[in-house]
């Protein structure tokens, strides 16, 4: 049968090629390496989605995971534009890959065939032949490169991180300098065009504009309530939490008289029980339990022991307070990456951070600091960071360039100071200045902090 000229010249540039020979061998390794493929692909196309829908909170769990994969998905969300990079320069490699291969497997069958006059027909209609290769790859392509695992992960996309995570990594090794090529040439032609400005808020606009809008007609207590369910949802449990250092403890090894005598002097409610150390914390005993055996003096008070709940410092007090509720529990230990006792977090310190300082009939007035004037406090060392910004009227964030891993005003000092400091002697950073009132086998016990006023222009003359 004879074929227009416009499309015999066309058929030429699809099949004028070395004649293949048809082997079953062939086509089952062309096969292999189209499934290889096909999800090497969908891996890819679906950790695009998984990764680019992560929220804070999907981001800092992963953080304070500490399997391979969950550490390696940080370090990569760390270059988020050279992730992207990476994955759309992958997926592309991989899909002329795929085009490739699924011709040569196409080329293969039409050579298998056993109605010779059907190949035949096929054959010397180049569109029929041309077709049949697109919608082939076309609906390979969206099915298993877009459609399902971008849907899997749309509705699994921390499980879909963590797979895909190992993966990515070995592809960022291989493609890493087109990625960073390419990203560093888009951030030079944004840098010539210039981008539009952004409308991004931040935490002191907003804390600005509930002055403005509730400021009058709300009490002090009721803006600071505002502003504190304004912060809620970044605050960790490292941030609320009361240091390992001011936390009390019983020993697995103490009797039910030293038990009673000793919970009766620090008067908590509740109390971890640990082993040789804070970091071997094997349960935890409300101290209520004891009434019905407090004329028992041979009683055994581990049988009332109850299971610890360990949380990771990093955690949101947004998330543990949720998880409070769920487990009907107000008390939970804080560790550290290494597994270390970083110190406890109770329901009462997460409501503080909404409705401010909780006072109870036990509870000492001004146990943490005293407030000289407007310019001058004395705090305590233990006085956790956030706690003394709130206290002199400043930002949370004022001493983060300086603080480090540091969540005390002692600690805070050491950072800035670089070494031990001795007493009276005055540390100074910006417009504050820390004076070391007492110290205690080298941990800071009391502080002066004076904030020095703004200064006049016309003063300075």
């Amino acid at each position: 049968m004879d074929t227009p000229e416009g499309e015999t010249n066309f058929l030429s540039i699809l099949l004028q090629t070395t004649p293949v020979t048809f082997s079953i061998a062939n086509v089952t390794i062309l096969i292999i390496i189209i499934l290889f493929l096909l999800l090497m692909t969908a891996i890819t196309a679906g950790s695009e989605t998984a990764y680019f829908s992560l929220t804070a909170k999907d981001i800092n769990f992963l953080k304070t995971k500490e399997k391979t994969a969950a550490k390696q998905a940080s370090r990569l969300l760390e270059h988020p534009k050279v992730l992207l990079a990476t994955i759309l320069v992958a997926n592309n490699f991989i899909n002329i890959a795929i085009v490739i291969t699924t011709n040569q497997l196409t080329r293969q069958l039409f050579e298998w065939g056993y109605n010779q006059k059907i190949v035949e027909i096929i054959k010397n209609h180049a569109i029929i032949y041309y077709s049949i290769q697109v919608v082939a790859i076309t609906f390979l392509l969206v099915l298993f490169g877009e459609v399902l695992p971008k849907v899997y992960a749309t509705q699994n996309n921390l499980r879909m991180v963590l797979f895909s995570a190992s993966f990515l990594k070995y592809l960022d090794i291989i493609f890493s300098p087109a990625s960073r090529l390419l990203v560093s040439s888009t951030s030079f032609i944004e840098e010539k065009i210039g981008s539009k400005p952004t409308n991004n808020i931040s935490s002191e606009d907003f804390e600005h504009a509930i002055e403005l809008t509730v400021g009058h007609s709300a009490s002090r207590e009721e803006v600071n309530i505002f502003k504190g369910i304004l912060k809620f949802g970044n605050i960790t449990a490292r941030q609320v939490m009361r240091t390992r250092m001011d936390v009390c403890g019983l020993d697995h090894d103490m009797t039910f008289t030293e038990v009673k005598t000793y919970c009766m002097d620090v008067g908590y409610s509740r109390l971890p029980v640990y082993k040789e150390s804070l970091d071997k914390i094997v349960g935890m005993i409300h101290t209520k339990d004891f009434l019905s055996h407090i004329d028992d003096d041979n009683f055994d008070w581990h049988t009332l022991m109850r299971v610890a709940y360990f949380v990771h410092e990093n955690k949101l007090i947004e998330d543990l307070l949720h998880e409070f509720q769920q487990k009907h529990t107000h008390f939970a230990i804080v560790v550290d990456e290494f597994g270390g006792t970083s110190g406890i977090v109770t329901l009462e310190d997460i409501m503080e951070e909404i409705i401010g300082e909780i006072k109870d009939e036990f509870d000492e007035e001004d146990l943490n600091y005293k407030k000289i004037d407007n310019y001058n406090f004395i705090f305590e060392g233990k006085t956790l960071i956030n706690d003394v910004c709130r206290i002199i009227g400043e930002p949370s964030d004022t001493f983060d360039a300086a603080r480090g891993e540091s969540d005390s005003l002692a600690g805070l000092i050491l950072e800035i100071s670089g070494k031990f400091p001795v007493i009276n002697e005055t540390i100074h950073y910006k417009e504050y200045n820390f004076t070391i009132l007492s110290m205690e086998k080298m941990r800071i016990q009391r502080v002066k902090l004076t904030i020095n006023p703004p200064v006049a222009d016309e003063d300075i003359y």
